[in-house]
């Protein structure tokens, strides 16, 4: 067995059957290894017994009979013969066999204390490191099995398969800077592997350095033709470098490789999405509903393709889904509460129900509209959401008390909970039963006349802009813009005024170039952006919470979207039932907002020749 060969029966939970011999068994140790590995384990244990009948208590040959035991799967003798070899001579190599087989019994608690026994013992051993380590695994010890890997790793940098493994686990963990190191290193040791390429090619896509993503699943898909994953590797690679087309087929290989992939059936319906084939994209996810019905996440993406569509019927059940998935943002912004949650059927008067956060800040504004309508059916609301905007919305009629959502929050008692977003499936709303904007708290005359002063005369138009949202949005790279492209409006006779907050470093600098006015410094919270933009006389911003806070405002306000945009701004319209003063410029098939901006150039100009008439 050459060293690639132990490191691979090491990585399976094998003991190694090539450990030096410690004395003058080596005759008995190669005749018993070759009954092993022919398969007669019963004259492999008989020969360990002739030799224990000279010496009954040699720890060489009690250690062969455990390894004798280990490998014909009868743990518990092995784990009897290993605990006596080590009582008399306490070698790394018996506790490995002796934890090995104790992982294989299931006792990993037992298993781990003579794993780290073995490793104080011989601390510069790689594979005592690395066994150690696969016993942490199935315990779910990750973080210290990761430590285990990367020691030995260190000892031995030619140890391929404990840097694979602890790159898989650092990739499990979401630390993907760390899991590449990893993967480089075993690309290095071992060219052209097919797994390798395939994992490092998923770190890169979290990483989102998608062309060596891609270069990677390609690579591997060479290697593994048959492995679906490969191709649905690819086709994901090209589907975020916006590669619609071009990504389908792979796809459809991968479904046609793995019948019952839904993964790949969904990522296609997520590309005919991008290519406005909406009735494709339903189909494809109906489908795979058809296949597991039990992933919510399906049931979720349909129901925003339906919204998006107009099918509010449909829609706002299937988004509730999104409850069934932990993995999604608003399972995991949520509070965590066990009092019935509200679907709208059971009579709220005279209870108390809680309305939390559960996705973005803009989501928050947005569908607060509905908590006057609660309060109608008689219901006190508390409401709990991020700190940011408890100024603003405390003052939201009908609110009883307004908390921020902090890990140390005291809720009053209630009797129900409803998300802050399921509140329109709640009131079964349709397209014609959307509350009406304007429905925010008033911002104080103190407020907005310190803002009138910080601006100075209003001699022409005053217009905001806001050109990027949260960077770790999942949608960021289409919905924010470089500031860079917004320069050429700036030579309208108007006003411009920055309510970016956190401009990014390539912003920076052409922020303070162009002549904006930027006082975002006095934007302490929500409520000071809004006095701010109750002074302004138009909004031009991308989809953030921006764009939510001017038009419950009621302000006029122009929002750039994508070429697929969120569900809430529909499609083919150029306003917004949700939001009466917003006008909604979008892009085309081309997906860049050049001709987006210039259209907006035009339309300024031309409402700064209507102001100044």
């Amino acid at each position: 067995m050459n060293r690639r060969e132990r490191r691979a029966a090491a990585k399976h939970g094998q003991p190694d059957l090539h450990a030096p011999v410690l004395d003058g068994t080596a005759a008995i140790y190669s005749a018993v290894v070759a009954e092993m590995r022919a398969g007669r384990h019963l004259e492999a244990q008989n020969r360990c017994r002739q030799a224990l009948e000279n010496n009954p208590e040699d720890p060489e040959t009690l250690h062969l009979m455990a390894l004798v035991c280990f490998n014909a799967k009868q743990f518990d003798h092995a784990v009897e013969w290993a605990s006596r070899a080590i009582r008399r001579d306490p070698q790394p190599t018996y506790m490995t066999t002796l934890g090995t087989a104790l992982v294989n019994l299931g006792r990993r608690e037992d298993a781990l204390k003579v794993f780290d026994k073995a490793v104080a013992l011989k601390p510069d051993d790689a594979g005592l490191w690395s066994n150690f380590g696969d016993a942490l695994m199935p315990a779910g010890r990750a973080s210290e099995a990761i430590l285990c890997f990367r020691r030995a790793f260190e000892i031995d940098p030619g140890c391929w398969s404990a840097a694979y493994k602890a790159g898989g686990l650092l990739r499990e963990q979401g630390q993907f800077e760390e899991a590449l190191v990893c993967f480089d290193a075993c690309d290095s040791l071992q060219p052209n592997h097919a797994s390798t390429l395939e994992l490092r090619g998923l770190v890169l896509h979290e990483l989102r350095r998608f062309e060596e993503a891609l270069a990677d699943s390609r690579q591997a898909q060479a290697l593994d033709p048959a492995n679906a994953y490969n191709h649905n590797n690819v086709g994901e690679a090209l589907r975020m470098l916006g590669r619609q087309e071009e990504a389908l087929p792979w796809f459809d290989k991968a479904f046609e490789l793995r019948p019952n992939f839904v993964e790949a059936l969904n990522n296609k319906a997520f590309s005919l999405v991008e290519l406005h084939r909406f009735d494709e994209a339903m189909a494809a996810f109906e489908r795979s509903m058809a296949i597991d019905p039990s992933r919510a996440v399906t049931v979720w993406k349909l129901a925003l393709v339906q919204l998006l569509t107009g099918s509010f019927e449909a829609g706002w059940p299937g988004r509730e889904a999104r409850w069934r998935n932990p993995e999604l943002s608003a399972a995991a912004r949520y509070l965590k509460l066990s009092t019935p949650i509200w679907h709208g059927e059971v009579s709220v008067a005279g209870k108390t129900v809680i309305v939390g956060a559960d996705e973005g800040l803009g989501d928050t504004i947005q569908f607060a509209r509905y908590i006057p309508m609660l309060v109608e059916r008689g219901a006190l609301v508390v409401l709990v959401v991020d700190k940011a905007l408890c100024p603003l919305l405390a003052g939201l009629p009908g609110v009883s008390i307004c908390l921020p959502k902090l890990a140390d929050t005291v809720l009053p008692p209630f009797d129900f909970h409803c998300p802050v977003t399921s509140l329109p499936a709640a009131f079964r709303t349709e397209l014609k039963t959307i509350p009406s904007a304007g429905y925010l708290p008033a911002v104080s005359s103190e407020r907005v006349g310190a803002w009138e002063d910080r601006l100075g005369p209003h001699d022409r138009l005053r217009v905001g802009l806001v050109w990027s949202g949260n960077p770790k949005h999942g949608n960021d790279r289409n919905r924010s813009i470089p500031l860079r492209l917004m320069t050429g409006m700036l030579d309208v006779d108007a006003t411009f005024v920055s309510l970016q907050k956190d401009p990014r470093p390539d912003d920076k600098t052409t922020l303070a170039d162009s002549g904006m006015v930027d006082q975002t410094v006095y934007l302490t919270d929500f409520v000071e952006t809004a006095a701010l933009i109750s002074c302004l006389d138009l909004v031009i911003t991308v989809d953030t919470s921006i764009a939510h806070l001017a038009g419950a405002l009621g302000r006029p306000t122009w929002i750039l979207l994508p070429y697929v945009p969120d569900w809430r701004w529909l499609l083919d319209r150029d306003d917004s039932p949700w939001y009466p003063t917003v006008r909604l410029f979008r892009q085309t098939e081309t997906r860049e907002y050049g001709s987006v901006l210039g259209r907006v150039r035009t339309e300024l100009a031309a409402l700064v020749a209507v102001s100044g008439d």
